[in-house]
């Protein structure tokens, strides 16, 4: 084994174990809990990583100067991971779809998101929350509306090629469609889900990270 991934349960942190079965890369699943009152990452994060947050990952046979090479942040990972691999899953040779592969990849954690999160801890506020979480849904809705439109004339985010960018979106769009109004009114959305969580990688990635709210 040389890649060690701590894994939090329900988080971003799946995309990680997903990446690492499509480039058939060695792994070891390091799990941890979160708090069941805050749902919070424990402590013990923060032993591998001074921000106590998931996905990071520990590479055993890349030396730092206190150690293994050690790095987090979920893009920064997938960037990595795909270098490693000399490039697999990366950006396609073509230019436009290149450009495309690069957007996707920012634009999961950078745009889409965010409002998501927003929603989720807005909405477990008594009262208020409600009110202010269906402020943030047309917010949310504008996004949704267009990853729909991107998807209307490819199956993948890239074109016509499964890349790293799906991985990276696949967080975003499968708690959306748990928590945030992704339904069968945004067909070539779901038929995207629908073709990722029936790759075989993807269902390894899941029988090595444990129960998964999203799938």
């Amino acid at each position: 084994m040389t890649i060690i991934v701590h894994h939090l349960e329900n988080s971003r942190s799946q995309r990680i174990l997903w990446l690492l079965e499509e480039l058939e890369i060695a792994y070891e699943v390091k799990r941890y809990e979160r708090n069941k009152a805050t749902m919070l990452a424990p402590p013990e994060l923060r032993r591998v990583h001074p921000l106590g947050k998931s996905p990071v990952i520990e590479d055993t046979a890349a030396h730092g100067a206190i150690g293994p090479r050690v790095i987090a942040e979920t893009g920064a990972i997938i960037e990595y991971l795909v270098d490693r691999a000399d490039g697999k899953l990366g950006a396609p040779s073509k230019r436009d779809d290149a450009l495309a592969y690069r957007f996707w990849l920012h634009y999961a954690e950078g745009s889409l998101m965010p409002p998501l999160l927003v929603k989720l801890v807005v909405s477990r506020i008594p009262l208020l929350g409600k009110r202010v979480a269906a402020r943030i849904q047309p917010m949310i809705d504008r996004h949704l509306d267009y990853v729909e439109t991107s998807l209307s004339d490819h199956p993948w985010f890239a074109g016509d090629s499964f890349t790293a960018a799906d991985v990276m979106m696949s967080f975003p769009l499968e708690a959306a469609r748990s928590r945030a109004g992704l339904d069968a009114s945004r067909p070539n959305t779901i038929a995207w889900l629908e073709r990722i969580h029936a790759r075989p990688a993807y269902q390894r990635a899941l029988a090595a990270g444990g129960p998964y709210a999203y799938a």
